[in-house]
């Protein structure tokens, strides 16, 4: 009932479009009504051979029901879909909204795939909680308040028997559909979003899969969920054929119910003759208000579970919360760590701990040690996207819990090891780091990144699409134009996460005389498993299971002949 309450609360923004919906469809199935009816008037009183001018009222009223008919389906059919889709909007951008303070660390634990179903296959389902769930009752409670005033008029007796078969088909049918089917939608939500998340993983992952030969077993595995999909799919499409067949044949029932009440007391004079034929059609007409009804249950019980799956992630707190009283950004951009500790999981043991640092403003400092020391970990501190158990992190003096994570981010750099690079051109993938870049500003971090006699050779210079991950570019390139990016960026700090890591020697020395145009007036903080050139840097920390094993310059730790020292020793044995 509380995923029921919260999606009533999602779409209450567009309760005003939403009433107006119900109310032209009750005028759609209301016309529909006279229209039949009126027919059905015109016709038995034309077989009496009355003058035109008595006929002259039925047929305007065919004319206009006609008419209006046409019309409000029309408006119907506009403002229902306007809304749908109104809806549909809004629920992923909430969606999103809710999901994005959540990246990375709350979301790792998500399938990609899974993510995407969520956002796009479980918000489309919910576009039928408005359109088969909130708006057909509605319409058929209107509809059943006009009929029963309509047959009220001429017997209280088909007032009752009109009631009961409206009830059968509005209410005890759908019930008896929802046992029927009892579990369906629920499956059938879950394993669509099983079946969404195997392809996704599995084209990311078809290099792999090919190379292992695992094409076989996962084309077994996506056959056997596809299978279970289409099963669930006919068993939905038997229970809607069968729910149309029950509802088709209440609809007939209560026709013949309604005729043949009607009969005697047309024999006594207690209705009109011309009237049995409005009665018997009035009820073949408004029964179209019930006829989505049986299927209700379904479509609510697919729509709560797929609200579930949306409301498991949207309730989920974030780890970096915004500061309550935040301070404003900080005029120098000096590095400090005191006594910093962070475990991923706090039963776990520390992946850093007891981590000082100091960066002076314009100063560069390499982070080295071998893989799991706990490099990665920093650089996520240093961005928010967790928050330490212990100690601080100071920038400029200010401790940056107290910063909004946005602004924080905004001061900062990241050339990473593996560069996202979407599925779009090189100028777009430019322009994520400032949208508003002009031509001369690109121009010129094209030139300092060493890129621009390669756009050159491109058939669409700087307008030529990439790929899905830049998987056209060379490693090099893609690391070139992660340097661009943070250069257009134009931050005070600079962090460099394995920038080098994967590359060959003469692209490695192409990429890091680019790094050092970028380091140029920068607080930077190198990570990196490699210790090629870092004699030029000021500062080296050596980490060693998250701790803190060695400090000094490159020289200083060379002659100490510890934990810096074999690793050179042993990085320049494999140079060899």
């Amino acid at each position: 009932m509380s995923d029921f309450l919260r999606l009533v609360k999602l779409v209450s923004p567009y309760w005003q479009r939403m009433l107006w919906a119900v109310l032209l469809g009750f005028l759609t199935v209301g016309s529909n009504i006279g229209l039949l009816t009126t027919s059905a008037y015109l016709i038995s009183k034309a077989a009496l051979h009355p003058s035109v001018a008595e006929l002259m009222v039925a047929i305007v009223g065919v004319r206009f029901f006609g008419i209006a008919r046409a019309v409000f389906r029309y408006l119907e059919r506009y403002f229902s879909h306007d809304v749908t889709f109104r809806l549909l909007s809004q629920l992923r951008v909430w969606f999103y909204q809710a999901m994005e303070p959540l990246a990375p660390a709350r979301l790792q634990i998500q399938h990609s795939g899974d993510l995407l179903s969520r956002i796009v296959s479980d918000v489309e389902v919910l576009k039928n909680f408005y359109l088969r769930v909130l708006a057909p009752p509605l319409v058929a409670v209107l509809i059943l308040v006009l009929m029963i005033t309509f047959y009220s008029q001429f017997a209280v007796k088909l007032t009752y028997l009109y009631l009961f078969f409206f009830v059968v088909a509005g209410l005890i049918l759908p019930l008896g559909v929802r046992l029927r089917g009892r579990g369906l939608g629920r499956q059938m939500v879950a394993v669509r979003a099983q079946m969404n998340a195997r392809l996704v993983d599995s084209i990311q992952g078809m290099t792999e899969i090919i190379a292992y030969g695992q094409r076989q077993a996962i084309q077994e595995n996506v056959s056997q969920i596809s299978g279970k999909l289409i099963s669930l799919q006919g068993k939905t499409a038997v229970l809607s054929g069968l729910a149309n067949s029950l509802n088709g044949l209440t609809m007939h029932l209560a026709l013949w119910s309604i005729l043949v009440l009607s009969i005697p007391l047309v024999t006594t004079g207690e209705i009109k003759e011309v009237y049995l034929a409005v009665l018997a059609l009035g009820v073949l007409s408004s029964f179209e208000a019930v006829g989505n009804l049986p299927l209700t249950f379904h479509y609510l019980e697919e729509s709560l579970a797929a609200a579930k799956r949306l409301f498991s992630i949207t309730a989920t707190k974030p780890t970096v919360s915004n500061p309550m009283l935040p301070t404003s950004v900080p005029d120098s951009f000096d590095l400090h760590t005191k006594g910093l500790s962070f475990s991923y999981d706090r039963d776990k043991t520390y992946a850093l701990q007891n981590i000082n640092l100091a960066i002076p403003q314009g100063g560069r400092v390499a982070v080295v040690g071998p893989s799991g020391a706990g490099k990665s970990t920093l650089v996520n501190l240093l961005l928010r996207f967790w928050d330490y158990q212990q100690g601080s992190i100071y920038l400029g003096g200010r401790n940056i819990k107290e910063l909004q994570p946005e602004e924080l981010r905004q001061l900062i750099a990241v050339v990473a090891q593996r560069t996202h690079l979407f599925n779009t051109t090189i100028r777009e993938n430019l322009l994520l780091a400032k949208p508003t870049a002009t031509a001369e500003e690109l121009a010129d971090v094209v030139h300092r990144a060493r890129l621009d006699d390669f756009i050159q050779e491109l058939p669409n210079g700087d307008q030529t699409y990439i790929g899905e991950g830049g998987f056209k570019l060379s490693g090099g390139q893609r690391q070139r134009i992660a340097i661009a990016r943070a250069l257009l960026k134009d931050a005070p700090i600079l962090i460099l996460d394995e920038a080098t890591a994967g590359l060959d020697a003469v692209t490695e020395r192409e990429v890091m005389s680019a790094i050092d145009e970028l380091m140029q007036g920068r607080t930077c903080l190198m990570l990196t498993h490699r210790l090629t050139g870092l004699e030029r840097m000021d500062q080296i920390l050596v980490l060693d299971e998250g701790k803190l094993a060695e400090q000094g310059t490159h020289r200083e730790l060379l002659q100490r002949k510890g934990l810096y020292y074999r690793m050179w020793e042993l990085s320049r044995q494999i140079e060899q």
